[in-house]
Formats: structure tokens, sequence, C-alpha cells
């Protein structure tokens, strides 16, 4: 069973989607910890109902980011964690976790990568007037969603689209695509680990 750590900044619907689909049998993992940025963000909510520990830091209460990653790392070795997913977590991963969960930090974002990275992707999809954009879900490197493609699926911008209606429909596809592909992710991992 594959001990998994989620980060995150906002609202944590995707945190939502990894919950429901461990209780639902639909991802063999344990979530163990909750890493999260924002005092007030209403993923703390959630984690607390579904009776998951949270890690709660603030930036500022550190010198630097090698600092709170040190922080973090600590954290993920109490809960004995082996892999991490990124849901809406707003910071960059450094060089810290990058080296201690190498090929194990997974994320997922809202545009069909390359194109649109970076924050408000939906936003940036929709001010440039593609008639396609989508989820990605990629392992994290040192870049700015640069890490190697593991999933991705299109949605479609319709011509009476708002911003509004293809943030639903995006999250729609997140909510599905991110725990399947965990899945996916968890059990190759389990296989390359028994062929060693």
């Amino acid at each position: 069973m594959c001990k998994l750590a989620v980060f995150a900044s906002g609202n944590g619907s995707n945190f939502q989607s990894i919950i429901d689909a461990i209780e639902g049998g639909q991802l063999q993992a344990t979530c163990e910890v909750l890493i999260c940025d924002q005092p007030s963000a209403k993923v703390l909510e959630r984690a607390e109902k579904a009776n998951i520990p949270a890690f709660v830091f603030k930036i500022k209460d550190f010198e630097n980011k090698s600092a709170f990653e040190r922080a973090i790392l600590e954290k993920l070795r109490d809960y004995d964690v082996h892999f991490i997913a990124l849901a809406g977590y707003m910071r960059l991963i450094g060089p810290t976790l990058l080296e201690a969960y190498e090929h194990k930090i997974v994320n997922i974002h809202p545009s069909l990568l390359p194109a649109f990275p970076g924050l408000d992707a939906i936003g940036q999809a929709f001010r440039a007037g593609v008639k396609v954009t989508g989820v990605t879900i990629h392992y994290v490197d040192s870049g700015m969603d640069t890490g190697p493609i593991i999933a991705q699926q299109a949605v479609e911008i319709s011509d009476d689209e708002t911003e509004e209606s293809l943030r639903k429909k995006i999250h729609t596809v997140e909510h599905v695509l991110y725990p399947q592909t965990l899945a996916h992710v968890f059990e190759k991992n389990k296989q390359e680990a028994s062929n060693k």
C-alpha cells in the first residue's frame, strides 16, 4: 500500500478526489498527511473531516526555502511517506524535496503542457482563444511544469464558453484523471520495486 502525502494551498478539490478514490477502493494508497502553506486554506477543513493530519506552515517563519523544505521532509519521514501528490500547491519544489523524492513527486496542471504553464493556466488558455485545452499530470522536476508527462486529457472550449464554465469542465476532468493516473503510477512503481 502506497503511503501518500498531498501538498495543497487552496480549496483542495483534487485532494478530495484523491481521498474519495482511496475510500472507494479505486486507489490502493493511504493519505498519511496533508502539507499546506496557507493556514486559512479550505483544504484544511477537508483534511480534518477525513481525519487526515495536516502540517501547516507559514513561509515567513523560515529563513529560506531550504529551511521549510527540511521541516517538510522531517514530517514526511515521521509519516514514512513514499510518494507526494501536488494538488494545487502553489510553490515550486526545491532541491531538498526533489532529491529525497526523486521520481516520486507528481503534479496536476490545468492545461495541455507545454502550453500555458505556471499560474492561472485556465485563464491563460481562455484569453488566448484556443479551441482546446486540458489537463496534464506530470512528474515534478526543478522547472515550472516542465517534468516528464504521465497523462493528458483534452478539454474542448466551446464558442459560448465562459472562464467559469471552462474551469468547471477542467475540474470535472481533473477529479477523475488524477486518481486514475496515481493508481497507474503506484502500480508501476510496485512492479518496478518487485523486479529489483
